[in-house]
């Protein structure tokens, strides 16, 4: 019998890496590019933006219960990856045995889980709210600090918290930019940014000193209700005609 033989299979050739990495890079030039192209806000636009926002609601509130700056900051560090809902269905308890930070610590680590265990990582959360309660006792006096710094220095609380605090217990002009105000940022392109930090001095660069006080939380609201993530209301949206958002339904 002849022996059959085979031709191997022809190799693919080898994509130069040069190639290779501007097969890579030129998608991401698109994406830059596309960004580049939209038109951006004029200080007209963006006024009239949040003129339509202080009308429809001249007095936003977090919605965070809380009955002084100490529950507030307790509420703020609880809330991380869980919702406000959640959060003060266990706090309307919590805050009437343990509203200061001394009270916290005589409530304890242990039977403080036993009041927001139904609040996503309450373990370690538990862990940060004594330990903050315990550095605002031991390091400023039992008040809550009124400086970013001092806030950012407690357990369990970062940028977010600080801006949070600062401004609905001390009237302090900050954008705290959670995932609701980051996507509004950059969707409507107010103030694209890969990070929360840059949405966040994008926005203070933007928004007029005039409406500072209620910007976050217009924005928050505006995302939470509105402008969701998997389906936009575009239909009764407030600011629709100003929007950037090229996909916009209406």
């Amino acid at each position: 019998m002849a022996k059959i033989t085979r031709k191997p299979a022809p190799r693919k050739a080898a994509v130069p890496k040069k190639k290779a990495k501007a097969a890579v890079a030129k998608p991401m030039a698109a994406a830059k590019k596309s960004l580049k192209a939209i038109k951006p806000w004029t200080p007209a636009e963006i006024h009239e933006v949040f003129s339509r926002f202080r009308k429809a609601n001249p007095e936003p509130k977090g919605e965070l219960e809380h009955v002084n700056p100490f529950t507030l900051l307790v509420a703020v560090v609880l809330s991380a990856q869980a919702t406000d809902a959640g959060v003060n269905k266990a706090t309307r308890v919590l805050f009437e045995v343990a509203d200061t930070p001394q009270k916290m610590l005589d409530l304890g680590e242990e039977r403080l889980r036993e009041y927001i265990k139904t609040i996503g990582l309450y373990r370690t959360k538990a862990r940060n709210v004594i330990a903050l309660s315990a550095k605002v006792l031991s390091e400023f006096g039992g008040e809550v600090p009124r400086t970013r710094a001092g806030i950012e220095s407690l357990p369990g609380a970062g940028r977010k918290t600080a801006n949070v605090v600062l401004n609905m217990a001390f009237g302090e002009h900050t954008m705290a930019v959670d995932t609701h105000v980051f996507r509004v940022g950059n969707r409507t392109g107010l103030a694209p940014g890969k990070t929360p930090l840059e949405v966040e001095l994008g926005l203070e660069k933007v928004i007029p000193a005039e409406f500072m006080l209620h910007a976050h939380h217009w924005l928050i609201l505006h995302g939470r209700y509105t402008c969701l993530a998997r389906k936009p209301r575009c239909e009764v949206c407030l600011i629709n005609d100003l929007c950037r958002w090229p996909e916009k339904t209406v």
